[in-house]
């Protein structure tokens, strides 16, 4: 809720009603178009295959205020829409802010997931200072006069986006009134341990670290915001121990976008 405002959150469930789950969570400024080429693949081998768009993204409800959006809301919002449908046994997937979202409600519910693939994706506490290149994107989206979805996402990958994939991540966003949670997402990061979520994210970590539940990195390897933070994962995170980690080559920061086949056929591998 927003006030007393009811929020509606939308999702693409492809496979078996009855299949095992696999959640795909998203971040800035995608949705769930772009794992348009994964959940076909991952629904024909016979999973419950759920993909929704984060408030203010694709087809979900965009409150207008900047101030609408916190970091607390969204997994509020993310949260309640997990136990509506309560999902069980997730196998989730998440990259960028699917991540920061997506960990920290496995930290606090670990017993609702059974395996996880972190990909281009990180859970910032404030400790470690953010590149230069990170503060200029939180002041580029807050205050740009202008603000082109698609060609973020263009100059975050390593193909070259047709007209019609550019139309459609557009899509969602008619007008600049459409992109508040666009534009605010990238300073709730918490940048620095004053931010009321830090210590949240650190908590996070402690979960983490005592997790045996199988986690899989696939980060991709032209990632300049993400690149390396795989291997904070395999130091921390028990469960990442033995697994079959890849760097998908040729993958820019929406490695879905470049590889989404790719990262499908090299997570039922890992699944089976």
């Amino acid at each position: 809720e927003v006030g007393a405002e009811k929020i509606r959150m939308h999702y693409v469930e492809e496979g078996p009603a009855d299949g095992p789950v696999i959640l795909l969570l998203h971040g800035e400024p995608s949705w769930s178009y772009l794992y348009r080429k994964m959940i076909p693949i991952l629904a024909d081998a016979g999973y419950r295959t759920l993909a929704p768009d984060l408030v203010g993204f694709g087809k979900s409800d965009k409150p207008s205020e900047q101030s609408d959006y916190t970091y607390a809301r969204h997994l509020a919002w993310l949260g309640d829409w997990i136990h509506q449908l309560d999902l069980q046994n997730i196998i989730l997937f998440c990259q960028d802010w699917g991540g920061l979202l997506g960990l920290r409600i496995l930290a606090a519910e670990p017993e609702r997931f059974q395996k996880i693939v972190v990909a281009n994706t990180a859970l910032p506490t404030g400790n470690v200072a953010m590149p230069p290149a990170f503060t200029d994107w939180v002041n580029f989206s807050k205050n740009a006069p202008e603000f082109h979805i698609s060609q973020i996402i263009d100059r975050a990958t390593v193909s070259t986006l047709s007209p019609e994939v550019l139309r459609a991540y557009d899509a969602p966003f008619p007008d600049d009134t459409f992109k508040a949670g666009a534009r605010i997402f990238p300073s709730l990061v918490p940048a620095s341990t004053d931010d009321p979520e830090a210590l949240n994210n650190q908590k996070a970590w402690g979960v983490l670290s005592t997790l045996n539940l199988p986690m899989l990195t696939l980060f991709s390897d032209t990632d300049p915001i993400t690149n390396g933070v795989e291997k904070v994962f395999q130091q921390i995170v028990p469960g990442t121990k033995g697994q079959a980690h890849s760097i998908i080559e040729q993958g820019g920061h929406f490695l879905q976008e470049d590889k989404g086949e790719e990262i499908a056929d090299k997570m039922l591998q890992w699944l089976s």
